[in-house]
């Protein structure tokens, strides 16, 4: 089996190693929605740390789908440039750049308790918690018009140099909501069964599948469960992964929860959501990564060593270790190149 350290293929992309740096808000975009210097030192200072594929930040792909009025959008052709910026400094230290497409539906402004400049819309007119407003029901006419943004967004994270998309359907964002019962309440074709619940993903993936470059990956963030009695199954998502292989998806990214508070607290330690991975990966044919609590060098090996996963994703570990790949290979073994700017320190 291939170890953290193997080079992995998607379509016409190859990542030196298995180790994906995992979208992580930054809330330092502005009213603008611009990327700006810090999320160029952001990235491009884990871009030199060595990891195989840097993932942008939950960027949204309407100006009401932002999880705060601080985060990214691709939405408008101004945001492409500062973005384009990033990926230019990344290529030219041999990272691959992707972005995870999202929309917040009824948990846009989440640091204000879903109150911002625009109303939140989500499935149906259920608030996502005690406090917060409710959101507005989409009506079936205007779906299409989600379905539209994320393909927009695609060709503009196309028009900036991106060499993957990560589409968001966990957390409980907008499409995370109608794949869940506990937030889909519909009676029309976007609601009720499965089959219904997850139409809206199938149909965002089939467009952004035709309209992002053949040769270029897409991925997909799923919760694989949502932690509460009633909510989305492992069996669901084994479904889900199988249809969004079907339609051109080259991974699924297992995560879990956020579509609602769960009533009791969720059973975190070390690679807790990992047997997520491994179930969707052997059972829907597809290829996963794994997320959450990725902290040491040979967990994360282990991880791939055992066919768990394909990638691992790292987040909080990254922020505190910006180079932690290039500890990652002293650790195991494995010889690495350095920045030459540091290569003094490599000893």
């Amino acid at each position: 089996m291939p170890g953290l350290f193997d080079p992995i293929t998607f379509r016409g992309l190859t990542l030196k190693n298995r180790i994906v740096m995992s979208p992580m808000c930054q809330y330092s975009a502005g009213p603008d929605a611009l990327a700006n210097d810090w999320h160029f030192v952001h990235y491009g200072s884990r871009a030199v740390g060595g990891v195989g594929l840097i993932v942008v930040e939950a960027t949204a792909v309407e100006s009401r789908g932002r999880i705060s009025d601080a985060d990214l959008g691709l939405y408008r052709d101004d945001h492409v440039a500062p973005l384009a910026r990033i990926v230019e400094f990344c290529h030219a230290h041999g990272v691959p750049v992707g972005i995870q497409l999202g929309h917040a539906g009824r948990k846009a402004w989440s640091p204000n308790q879903g109150v911002g400049p625009e109303p939140a819309v989500a499935p149906s007119a259920i608030p996502f918690a005690e406090g917060w407003p409710v959101p507005q029901e989409l009506a079936a006419a205007d779906v299409p018009r989600i379905v539209d943004a994320f393909v927009a967004a695609a060709r503009r994270a196309q028009r900036a140099g991106f060499d993957l998309i990560e589409i968001h359907a966990a957390h409980g964002y907008l499409l995370n909501q109608f794949l869940s019962p506990l937030s889909n309440r519909r009676t029309d074709g976007y609601g009720g069964d499965l089959a219904g619940r997850m139409r809206l993903l199938l149909e965002v993936v089939e467009a952004v599948r035709s309209a992002w470059p053949a040769d270029r990956p897409l991925w997909v963030r799923l919760s694989a469960v949502d932690w509460a009695p009633g909510g989305i199954t492992l069996e669901d998502t084994v479904a889900v992964a199988r249809a969004l292989r079907e339609r051109g998806v080259d991974l699924v990214d297992c995560s879990s929860g956020g579509v609602v508070v769960p009533p009791e607290p969720i059973p975190q330690g070390p690679g807790y959501q990992t047997a997520f991975a491994a179930e969707v990966r052997r059972r829907a044919g597809v290829a996963t990564g794994a997320v959450g609590l990725i902290t040491e060098p040979a967990q994360a090996d282990h991880i791939i060593r055992t066919g768990q996963a394909d990638v691992v994703l790292l987040a909080r570990q990254l922020l505190r270790e910006p180079y932690w790949p290039l500890r990652a290979a002293r650790e195991l073994g494995v010889e690495v190149p350095w920045p030459r700017q540091y290569l003094r320190a490599r000893t």
